[in-house]
């Protein structure tokens, strides 16, 4: 017969045997797979590795425009069922992928505020954009116009050309630009002018950033953060876009060239 010491030894050593197999996986590190829109881009690898540091959960993360049908868009990557935990990217384009099933209603959280900017190549001549008439007058000017494939392109092509009153005029020159950073057309001298969010200008190596919009002609675009439907760590998901919305996060995003937005 086993004395009560031997039996309580052996109730130590199994308990402590089996919080070595219990405890790593309560506290077990999550992979959050991340899908962001260029214009948030800079933002969040400045913020990466503190959210990891903090956490220790892995980002896993990939690049695409918020809307279209190019490969890597981001209603392209859900159709195919890529297994994504988060997305960024423009808020009303969230609201759609809401609406179809594809991200969690009540899960988007609005990060930051972008507006459009107008780049040039660099020692190009900058261009006047201090007025619509400014502006409107340095397009038709201009050689070729590159302009991007997500919002604020979708705005140029729609709406700002219009209201100038020379779509028709610039319409063999202006070219929207799918799958590539405009800024590189530019930096290549493929295009005299480029518009594009001024977060996505800012990295791009070999062009000026003229400046903003002037702001009887501004859009600005909100950059907002969802949990995808049937996202496989969405509690983690959960804590990743409540910290891109925290005071601490704000100064990486301003640094970026976005406004940050406060509040849930």
């Amino acid at each position: 017969m086993r004395t009560p010491i031997a039996l309580t030894w052996s109730y130590v050593i199994a308990t402590f045997a089996l919080s070595l197999i219990v405890a790593p996986a309560l506290g077990a590190a999550e992979e959050i797979r991340v899908v962001s829109s260029g214009g948030f881009a800079a933002a969040y690898k400045a913020l990466a590795a503190e959210f990891e540091r903090r956490t220790g959960d892995t980002l896993i993360a990939g690049w695409g425009p918020s809307m279209g049908d190019t490969v890597d868009a981001v209603p392209s990557r859900l159709a195919r069922g890529e297994p994504i935990d988060v997305v960024i990217m423009v808020g009303y384009a969230l609201d759609d992928l809401v609406k179809k099933g594809k991200a969690v209603d009540g899960s988007r959280r609005d990060l930051a505020r972008s507006d459009i900017g107008v780049a040039v190549r660099a020692g190009a001549p900058r261009p006047d954009i201090h007025s619509a008439e400014a502006l409107r007058q340095a397009l038709l000017a201009a050689r070729s116009i590159a302009y991007s494939d997500s919002a604020s392109g979708v705005y140029i092509e729609t709406e700002m050309l219009k209201r100038l009153g020379i779509a028709e005029a610039v319409a063999g020159r202006a070219h929207k630009i799918p799958a590539e950073p405009v800024g590189a057309v530019v930096a290549r001298g493929d295009a005299d002018i480029g518009f594009q969010q001024i977060s996505e200008l800012k990295p791009v190596p070999g062009i000026d950033l003229v400046g903003p919009l002037p702001a009887e002609l501004q859009k600005s675009t909100v950059y907002s953060a969802g949990i995808v439907a049937g996202a496989r760590h969405a509690e983690a998901a959960r804590k990743l876009i409540d910290f891109l919305g925290s005071p601490d996060a704000a100064a990486a995003i301003e640094a970026s060239g976005l406004t940050p937005l406060k509040g849930p």
